[in-house]
């Protein structure tokens, strides 16, 4: 389907990508490609509370707008969470969008899209996660399933404001110079028990590292996470657990890493928005379609059911090192 009747050049964009913290991370390029195109666009953002402080990251974003659909899934029968709802669709009704763009695809995200004012754009049902949620948009666009999330995204934003993609990836964060750096992030902790890459393989892969006189950094949120990092960090030398910290200060810690090592989680895509080299680790799930994506280095080790080894870590982290 082509688009509505959208202004040219337009002036004010709407995008709904609300979780998870890959996701949105992996939408973050397509700000990057709007303000290319439209310079003088105005670009705006709804996305999960969990998540907010990610587009935040993004010079090029002006206003976020929080949602709690997660919390109010769990308490639709308080009168507190629909004031919230109210709240947000008010804040986000306040401005007329030239255009309101779901990269989401879900039900959740297309009904969000529905309260803003604008022309409604997303994935068309054979696109879509979730087929149904192409009602709700004016204009739909089918998007290869067989590309990477980070290209969709993208893809979607360029057939719907009507532009040909000729640059490349661009998080649109800035990097910091690490190659001197002697701290190494360590991101272990992960949502699901079958992404986590072992406990011997980190400690041995530390090791290695600490005897290239490298300095590892564990980071950790949830108490399960800090415990793991924890035990990990006390068995290699010049290793720190690290205590939780805002996202925003977590991607500056990982800016200034000389290189990060994760298994699949946010973080590890984090790494790679902010130019930091970055090894992931896939042991349960298949990284062609939603793996590390940069425009520097990195590396996506490993699949379903296929554990990457300590010594394919090690080899793959060999440019790296500094010189014994």
């Amino acid at each position: 389907m082509s688009s509505p009747n959208i202004p040219t050049p337009p002036q004010n964009i709407l995008l709904v990508k609300t979780s998870s913290m890959g996701d949105v991370i992996h939408n973050l390029p397509v700000v990057s490609d709007l303000k290319a195109h439209f310079p003088d666009a105005q670009i705006d953002w709804v996305v999960e509370e969990a998540f907010a402080d990610i587009p935040r990251l993004h010079p090029d974003v002006r206003d976020v707008f929080p949602v709690s659909v997660r919390r109010w899934k769990k308490r639709l029968l308080l009168p507190a969470t629909w004031r919230e709802i109210g709240a947000a669709k008010q804040a986000i009704a306040a401005t007329d969008y030239d255009i309101v763009l779901d990269t989401q695809g879900l039900i959740k995200s297309a009904w969000m899209t529905r309260w803003a004012k604008g022309a409604h754009s997303g994935y068309a049902a054979d696109s879509a996660r979730e087929p149904l949620a192409a009602r709700a948009y004016d204009a739909t666009f089918s998007i290869a399933k067989t590309l990477h999330a980070v290209e969709r995204n993208r893809q979607l934003a360029a057939a719907a404001l009507g532009y040909t993609l000729t640059n490349g990836v661009d998080y649109g964060l800035t990097g910091a110079q690490s190659e001197n750096s002697r701290s190494v992030v360590f991101l272990t902790a992960t949502s699901r028990a079958d992404k986590l890459w072992s406990e011997t393989n980190w400690i041995n892969l530390g090791r290695a590292l600490a005897a290239r006189g490298l300095s590892l950094l564990l980071p950790g949120g949830n108490h399960d996470e800090r415990e793991r990092a924890a035990r990990i960090a006390r068995h290699i030398p010049n290793a720190q657990a690290i205590p939780p910290m805002r996202l925003t200060d977590l991607a500056t810690l990982i800016a200034h890493a000389r290189f990060a090592v994760g298994v699949d989680t946010g973080l590890a895509h984090l790494a790679a928005a902010v130019k930091t080299p970055v090894l992931a680790l896939y042991t349960a799930t298949d990284p062609g379609l939603t793996g590390v994506l940069g425009a520097d280095w990195f590396k996506n080790l490993g699949g379903k059911n296929t554990p990457p080894t300590l010594q394919a870590a090690l080899t793959a982290l060999v440019p790296f090192l500094p010189e014994k």
